[in-house]
């Protein structure tokens, strides 16, 4: 575009539309492949920077987690890709097993069929013609946040190349002897009639009854009273324990006492991990249904006996009177047996955590079932020693802390599901013998050694599984593929405090294992957001924000700024008014940039190269606009981005906007060249500094200031240097005088304010010292050169300000006099504040921090009154 054509663009376009702008942007980034990995950096021996994106579901749609995630990591590879490093934001979506076959069975029961009618071929192929409706519905939405993933190779946990990386890590580790098959404890979603994973199960506060019974004890009069709030699963009991230190039955330890309802005896044991605070401190011990008496169970060798099937229903080992009861029913039928047969002793409202499953509603049942597993263990040790060596570093540090504690009491995985939709393990059984068989699909033998034909494992494989590849797998592995070359390991991973230990302590194990490194440097633990008013967001509980909307309404960059600036450490509250100030920032680029290059003298940058001005103001912007471009860098790189954010915020609003460009206005105005070649320097250097936390609004304007920069410069911001601070263009001088004049035009401004005066108004005033103010003080402060003496009304900010026929100086004495006593009341009251031990000791830190700086302002601003002449 000629700079004439772009002027008239310039002139039409009055303000900024996102709605205009960010889809023009994104197709020309697109057509430029700017977001394209370098593959020849492995030939240069470059390093590069890469992140998998944590994949979204199939199932899903943007949501303000993701939306938080996905700016965080935008900033990160769109600085590095400006650093001028390799970068690769690796896109893909996960299967997401229950949840996308509950989405298709969901539609077959809308159409009166089930999953089972149309047969798992048919079913599968459902699945996978929904996935290709609404399957990239997650990807395209990325985009309009303005993601510089890599779109041209999105990924899918189901695709060829992953299938076959899922399957040759499983075979590998069952040859190595990690996974086996046995009979476990696993989550049972009655629902869904599959194990689930620990994510897919959500606490609840339930008010059950707490019931005690009378176990009575052989050969005595006496009985053993348990405390239990499932009574329908003592059918399955095999023992009752007590706590070996437990004065009250160290006696009958080894005795065995008679099982109501039943004609077994069980054994009492003894056993530490019996609370002795809980209910009568002799615990039933029911290793088919509870995780912790599996496990003493399977310490003291007991038996164990399922009572409940897998469809929720007693089965025929909880005897014939309660058989085929659902479980719930089963509970009152066994209380009412218990009280006919005078073992009931006593029942009351007992509120406790009870585990649902997310996906079906059904509360979970603990079962011992026939299941994959994978013995972590040996895994476990070398992904505990990278952690404990930084080698992965964890950010916050607290949960580093809580990846330890986990990993070194890990259990056996439950790696099977019960489900159509997934990975199907490459599992194969003999018809005749039972024999197993495991092989990468393809390899599998033709029969079994015995002769006997072999069927093929229904299950699938837990999407966590699968997802502990990413890193690896979605660059390629197991072939030595140009990206994984270059990507891995890769550099960054930020995720959910909730998979800690599902997701990120996973990949660490098969990183290690398979693609022999660490699978990225960095973890970031980045906070949930919450729906203003503290609760989760949830469409259900009406607390949901749609980023969408957002983005429709204030625009991409509004949204990224406003999730970065209200990021923490800690869970945070969404808050609107973040996001408004970041619609009020791309604004204020967009109408600053404007005003800078509808002015500018284009004649003053022919030639290229931008020499340094001898006007002090021009020095000091550059020196401060070098400070706040080491100040953001580094605090992105701290992965402090509310920090950075808001620091990007004041320097370009306050330093650049508010002071600058009003000090410099007339030199800009008039054509001065310095001023033009400071503007255009500063500008370019901040909108780089910008655009990896605001891409869209910076990428627009730099399109307009392009014509400025010469043939040279970058075609696109996206791929424009980011700038780096230049400790020789630091002006500590420079920052001192203007910052004195700043000072002094603030104190007038705040005195003007103070004592009422209209803006029209202008004030005589000359130095303290009696010599003129600068003339950047004269003119933002509106002052005049005094007519002769004059009463000095006020001395603020180094600038006596005298009397004049439109000052009414009584008025003016009235006003400061009432400032005065009010600083001088909240002097008093932050000091009497401050003295009170309690409220320092216990009130938070930054609340008394806040109070300290307050105290210290009331007490300059009074200072500075009271020295009034």
């Amino acid at each position: 575009m000629s700079p004439d054509a772009d002027r008239e663009t310039l002139e039409r376009t009055t303000r900024y539309d996102p709605a205009e702008v960010e889809d023009r942007i994104s197709a020309a980034w697109f057509e430029a492949g700017a977001f394209r990995p370098d593959l020849e950096a492995a030939e240069r021996g470059e390093e590069g920077f890469a992140i998998a994106i944590p994949p979204p579901n199939v199932t899903g749609v943007l949501h303000m987690g993701h939306a938080l995630n996905g700016s965080i990591q935008d900033t990160l590879t769109r600085v590095n890709r400006m650093r001028g490093r390799p970068t690769c934001w690796a896109l893909g979506t996960d299967h997401a097993g229950i949840a996308t076959q509950s989405v298709v069975e969901k539609q077959l029961r809308s159409e009166g069929i089930s999953r089972h009618d149309l047969g798992r071929e048919e079913f599968e192929k459902r699945v996978w013609a929904w996935r290709e409706d609404y399957g990239s519905r997650i990807v395209e939405q990325y985009k309009r946040l303005g993601a510089s993933c890599d779109y041209d190779d999105v990924r899918f946990t189901l695709d060829d190349r992953y299938v076959e990386a899922v399957m040759k890590v499983f075979v590998s580790l069952h040859e190595r002897g990690y996974v086996y098959r046995d009979n476990y404890m696993v989550n049972w979603d009655p629902g869904t009639r599959s194990a689930i994973s620990d994510l897919e199960v959500e606490m609840r506060e339930v008010t059950d009854a707490l019931y005690e019974i009378d176990y009575p004890i052989e050969g005595s009069d006496d009985v053993l009273t348990v405390a239990t709030v499932r009574p329908e699963t003592m059918l399955g009991d095999s023992a009752v324990a007590v706590n070996p230190d437990d004065e009250r039955y160290r006696h009958l330890v080894g005795s065995r006492c008679l099982l109501p309802l039943t004609d077994r005896r069980i054994p009492i044991i003894a056993d530490a991990h019996v609370d002795v605070e809980f209910g009568t401190g002799a615990l039933k011990i029911t290793p088919g249904h509870d995780p912790n008496d599996f496990e003493i169970g399977r310490a003291h060798g007991l038996e164990e006996i399922s009572v409940i099937g897998e469809a929720g229903r007693m089965t025929s080992a909880a005897g014939e009177r309660f058989e085929g009861l659902e479980a719930e029913e089963a509970r009152d039928a066994v209380v009412e047996a218990l009280r006919e047969a005078g073992a009931l002793r006593s029942e009351e409202p007992y509120t406790h955590s009870v585990p649902f499953s997310e996906r079906s509603g059904a509360r979970i049942e603990p079962l011992i079932s026939l299941q994959w597993f994978c013995r972590m263990d040996e895994l476990a040790a070398p992904a505990i020693e990278v952690v404990e060596r930084d080698e992965v570093r964890i950010v916050p540090d607290n949960y580093k802390r809580v990846y330890l504690d986990w990993m070194r009491n890990i259990r056996p995985w439950c790696v099977s599901r019960q489900l159509w939709w997934g990975h199907r393990l490459p599992v194969w059984y003999c018809e005749d013998c039972d024999e197993v068989h495991v092989a990468i699909p393809g390899s599998e033998p033709s029969e079994c050694d015995c002769g006997g034909g072999l069927r093929r494992e229904e299950d699938v494989l837990d999407t966590w599984f699968s997802s502990a590849l990413w890193p690896f797998a979605v660059l390629g592995w197991p072939e030595d593929t140009d990206k994984l070359r270059v990507f891995y390991p890769t550099s960054f991973l930020t995720t959910a405090r909730e998979i800690i230990f599902l997701w990120v302590a996973r990949m660490v194990m098969m990183g290690l294992e398979f693609a022999g490194d660490v699978p990225f440097r960095d973890v970031y633990v980045h906070p949930v957001v919450q729906a203003p008013d503290g609760r989760r967001m949830s469409k259900s509980l009406g607390t949901g924000i749609d980023p969408l909307t957002e983005i429709d309404a204030n625009g991409a960059d509004a949204l990224r700024f406003g999730l970065l600036a209200m990021s923490s450490t800690q869970d945070v509250r969404f808050s609107a008014d973040r996001v408004r100030q970041g619609r009020d920032l791309a604004n204020k680029i967009w109408n600053a940039s404007r005003l800078i290059l509808l002015n500018a003298n284009l004649d003053a940058v022919a030639g290229g190269d931008i020499a340094p001005s001898e006007h002090v103001a021009d020095r000091w912007i550059v020196s401060r606009t070098e400070r706040a471009v080491g100040r953001v860098s580094d605090l992105i790189d701290a992965y402090d981005f509310a920090h950075a954010a808001l620091e990007l915020y004041d320097f370009f609003w306050s330093e650049l906007c508010d002071w600058y460009l009003e000090i410099v206005k007339p030199r800009l105005y008039d054509g001065d060249p310095d001023a033009t070649r400071t503007l255009v320097r500063v500008l370019d250097r901040t909108l780089a500094l910008a655009h990896p936390m605001m891409p869209f609004v910076t990428e627009e304007v730099y399109g307009h200031l392009r014509p400025f920069l010469g043939e040279e410069s970058a075609e696109l911001l996206a791929t424009h240097p980011f700038p780096h601070p230049e400790a020789a263009r630091v002006d500590t001088s420079a920052e001192a005088e203007i910052g004195a004049a700043i000072d002094s035009v603030r104190a007038v401004r705040r005195w003007r304010d103070l004592v009422g005066l209209a803006p029209s108004v202008r004030v005589p005033a000359r130095g303290e010292d009696g010599a003129a103010p600068a003339e950047i003080v004269t003119r933002l402060a509106r002052l005049d050169p005094p007519d002769g003496g004059g009463e000095v009304l006020s001395v603020t900010g180094g600038v006596a300000l005298l009397a004049s026929d439109e000052i009414d100086s009584e008025r003016v004495a009235q006003r400061l006099a009432e400032r005065v006593t009010k600083l001088r009341s909240e002097v008093e009251r932050g000091e009497r504040k401050l003295a009170n031990e309690r409220f320092v000791a216990k009130a938070p830190p930054e609340v008394v921090a806040e109070e300290r700086r307050k105290l210290d302002g009331y007490r300059s601003e009074l200072a500075e009154l009271e020295s009034v002449a």
